[in-house]
Order: structure tokens, then sequence, then C-alpha cells
């Protein structure tokens, strides 16, 4: 097969990471659309993510924030997003550079878009650790929302990272009656 000296698959990422932006970025000027809403998904060791330490302690390899109801302050540039969310009462503002996005959903009318990131071992880190590889994720038609509590959605918290390990994908199927 021929080398693709082009790089065809990076040309795609930043052209999807284009199209999140501009709808952050309508979203920044005139707020949510109907019932529209995101899960985003980033690395919180990537380069240029900025968070509270209490959250990094929290959420050490990724994070899931949703923006939804209480969010504040969105500001979009060229390079990535900062936000105002509250986690458990605490308001925090977080800075994510759209390198560092792992994964984009609007549930409201299953719109998913899902990025390779490169991720910086944690500086506590020795250099030939290397960080977790990404697991492989249910196809779009199949993936939902994690579920969570209310009270936790509307602060923009990732609803199932409470392990501190990331985020896990539940389908709502488990808790459908039968």
């Amino acid at each position: 097969m021929a080398e693709d000296q082009i790089r065809y698959d990076i040309l795609a990422q930043e052209a999807l990471r284009g199209v999140m932006r501009k709808v952050l970025a309508e979203v920044a000027r005139t707020g949510l659309p109907g019932n529209h809403h995101f899960f985003i998904t980033f690395m919180t060791g990537a380069p240029g993510v900025r968070i509270s330490s209490r959250l990094r302690e929290r959420y050490p390899e990724q994070m899931t924030i949703v923006i939804q109801f209480q969010y504040w302050d969105l500001k979009v540039t060229e390079t990535g997003f900062e936000i105002g969310l509250s986690f458990s009462d605490v308001p925090e503002k977080l800075e994510i550079p759209y390198s560092a996005v792992r994964g984009f959903y609007d549930p409201s009318v299953n719109f998913e878009l899902e990025f390779d990131v490169k991720s910086e071992p944690m500086a506590e880190q020795p250099i030939a650790m290397a960080p977790e590889p990404i697991k492989a994720v249910p196809a779009p038609a199949e993936r939902k929302p994690a579920a969570a509590k209310k009270d936790d959605d509307q602060k923009g918290e990732a609803p199932t990272a409470e392990s501190g390990k990331g985020a896990d994908v539940v389908s709502l199927d488990a808790f459908r009656k039968k």
C-alpha cells in the first residue's frame, strides 16, 4: 500500500474539529437551540488543558462534561474553548483545546464525533510509562449517554466518572422495563 503523504487522516480530524468549533461558537453567540445539548469528553492530561487540581485529581485521564442547563462564559477561539460549570456546587472554569477533545456527542439528534488525541504522560509518571490505550467505542447508533441523576447533568458533571478512571457508556436499554 502506498504511503499517504497528504495525511488525509489529519485533514479529516481537523475538518471534524471545525464542525465542533462552529457549533460551539454559535451556542456561545445565541445559546442552545431546542433540545440540543452536548457531552464532550476530553483528555485531562493533554497539552493546553486547564482545569483545577481538584478536577484533575478526580479525573486523572479523561473527563466528560455536559453542556445543557447550567453553564456560563462560553468563549470559543480557533484553538479551543473556555466554559464555566459547577461541580458539586463548586464553580469551575475549564479551558479545553480542541486537540484534547476525544468525543463530541449531541444525544438530541444522535450526532457523534470521535477524535484521535495525543496525550502526554503526567509529570509524576516516568517517560517510559505510556497512557492507557483508547478502548473501542460502540457504533454511533448504539451509543447512548450514561444514565445519571438529573441534578448531576444540570451541573455539568461527568455522570459516570465516579471511579476517577473516566466515563463509562451505559445503554439506556438496561434500565427500560421489558
